[in-house]
């Protein structure tokens, strides 16, 4: 059993990892090779949105092959394989529409695998609510040891060389196509051990397909109800500031406080996301689904009017990344909660996923356009220190006052206290 947990958490490890490696440093990179291009804060938001079309269109892929055809792992296995080939193309181009359609294309084959690394644990563990946590948290800790190797550091404080060491480049690695390279070469060998991962054949196998069922859509009759309503409309309004945050904060704090070691101190954030999910019994207990959910919208607000107002400030800035436990486990986690407490039985995957469709899909798809717009109005130089110090301010305070336009309308509209007696005792499970 110790072999088998040891073996999923490394798939999780892997799996993040490779996702962590070059999507922080993403909006640093394209901001060297595109320099000079017309609409660069355009051209980072779509390279970004990428990955939520692909989220919107992943529950039809796995609806369609790993539910119903073929083993789990081998598509998992397969799926990172050919995303290896297309995260090394997508290093050397140097075309901003290519290069967009080429990271389109490898999160059409990574957004499934997360679904898929899902189910293969699922699948092979006894006691999900006990065993799963320990293993997920792996690919949390994979999120986080990436950011160390692409900075070279862990928090200023230890020194790992790793990259230097292997490509012979010394300094401002994030800004290369070194990332990109790293997740390939990392995905290649994830792809091959996936096919020695425990044997996921299809849960569906033979069952009619139903595209409604897949994108969540049956939760739809869930929005009848005026809270969940609400809250629904508050999951895909408050989601479209939160794309600011993964597009565009490790080149913002880069140029005005940590310079190359800005992915070691991003980590932070997912750092501060284990604390606090740890912390949600405790605080369900205390304060119930809405002020627990407000909290976590108003924790946007404060984040972003600490970047825009105090851009100069090293410590706000790190105490905006360590926001992001509460932004994210008071939100996201405590928000699948209450959908799993409002919807019926027969219900709950398809809330979820309409849960993940409105969120991480439709509200942060509209985000990454929004924020290159935005970047564009205010003509935005996100490559500069003088640039982000000009333009910090409108850029960032704008997301910050949509967040707290959500949190006053949820809550003056959100009154649902019915699933309250019953969530805390649950998550303490």
């Amino acid at each position: 059993m110790q072999s088998l947990r040891f073996r999923l958490s490394l798939m999780m490890f892997l799996q993040f990892f490779i996702w962590g490696a070059f999507f922080v440093t993403m909006g640093a990179y394209l901001l060297q090779v595109f320099e000079g291009e017309e609409s660069l804060n355009s051209i980072i938001g779509s390279a970004y949105a990428t990955h939520n079309w692909a989220g919107l269109l992943a529950p039809v892929f796995v609806g369609l092959l790993a539910d119903r055809y073929f083993n789990a792992e081998k598509v998992n296995g397969i799926s990172h394989l050919l995303g290896a080939v297309l995260l090394w193309i997508a290093a050397g181009i140097t075309d901003p529409g290519t290069f967009i359609w080429v990271m389109l294309a490898y999160f059409m084959l990574y957004m499934p695998s997360l679904a898929l690394v899902n189910a293969i644990a699922f699948a092979n563990i006894n006691d999900p609510d006990s065993e799963f946590p320990r293993i997920r948290v792996w690919g949390t800790i994979g999120w986080i040891i990436a950011g160390f190797i692409v900075a070279g550091t862990v928090l200023g404080f230890v020194q790992i060389p790793l990259l230097s060491w292997f490509t012979g480049v010394e300094s401002n690695i994030q800004s290369t196509n070194i990332p990109l390279k790293v997740s390939a070469v990392i995905s290649v060998l994830y792809g091959l051990y996936s096919f020695t991962l425990p044997a996921t054949p299809p849960s569906a196998r033979g069952e009619k397909f139903d595209v409604k069922q897949a994108l969540g859509l049956d939760a739809l009759k869930l929005l009848s109800e005026k809270n969940f309503a609400i809250f629904s409309f508050s999951s895909f309004a408050i989601s479209i500031p939160l794309a600011f945050y993964y597009a565009r904060t490790n080149d913002f704090i880069a140029a005005v406080a940590f310079g190359e070691q800005s992915p070691s101190f991003m980590a932070i954030g997912q750092m501060s996301e284990v604390l606090f999910m740890l912390a949600i019994p405790l605080f369900l207990a205390r304060l119930g689904i809405k002020w627990m959910l407000l909290v976590g919208m108003l924790a946007w607000t404060a984040r972003y009017l600490l970047f825009g107002l105090f851009p100069g400030s090293t410590a706000l800035i790190v105490l905006g990344i360590a926001l992001h436990g509460i932004c994210y486990d008071f939100f996201f986690v405590t928000g699948q909660l209450y959908v799993d407490k409002k919807a019926p039985k027969h219900l709950r995957a398809s809330a979820q996923g309409f849960f993940n469709l409105l969120t991480y899909g439709a509200g942060m798809l509209i985000g990454n356009y929004v924020l290159g717009w935005w970047g564009d109005r205010i003509s935005l130089d996100g490559s500069t220190m003088e640039g982000w110090l000009a333009g910090a301010q409108s850029f960032w305070v704008m997301p910050g006052i949509v967040a707290l336009i959500v949190a006053a309308f949820f809550f003056v509209l959100f009154w649902d206290k019915t699933t309250d007696q019953e969530t805390p005792s649950e998550g303490a499970a």
